[in-house]
């Protein structure tokens, strides 16, 4: 059963490529990070602090091209880790039916901050992510 996150912190380094963002259980104490980059973490913190842009950013596009196509993003999921990289599926519905697509976590989180929609995690991931 998938476990609703949210975003708990955003650590960002200038002299580093890797950045991290920590997510936390929303009901709950459990918090875990994923390592991410620059861009990414850059945009995420942008949407965050309500910073607006002044022209689409990468992920304002695909925001915008999921709704022009008739769909609306219904959440995000980081659904499997291997190998100590974390996978991730954005879950939009259209006309009733709903599409997975997969992603980077770190872009599905940038949009799921873009499209104010909840952030979940699967039980099992984070069973491993926390070494359970």
């Amino acid at each position: 059963m998938p476990v609703q996150m949210e975003i708990r912190r955003i650590i960002i380094s200038e002299i580093q490529d890797q950045q991290v963002i920590y997510l936390k259980e929303v009901d709950g104490e459990r918090c875990f990070p994923i390592v991410i980059g620059i861009f990414e973490a850059s945009s995420i913190e942008r949407r965050v602090k309500g910073i607006a842009s002044p022209r689409p950013l990468t992920h304002d596009l695909l925001a915008n091209l999921i709704e022009a196509m008739g769909g609306e993003l219904q959440d995000i999921l980081i659904n499997d880790l291997q190998n100590h990289t974390y996978y991730a599926q954005l879950r939009i519905r259209k006309d009733g039916e709903l599409i997975t697509v997969d992603s980077r976590p770190s872009d599905a989180i940038a949009l799921a901050v873009t499209c104010r929609v909840p952030i979940y995690v699967n039980e099992s991931v984070l069973d491993e992510a926390l070494g359970s």
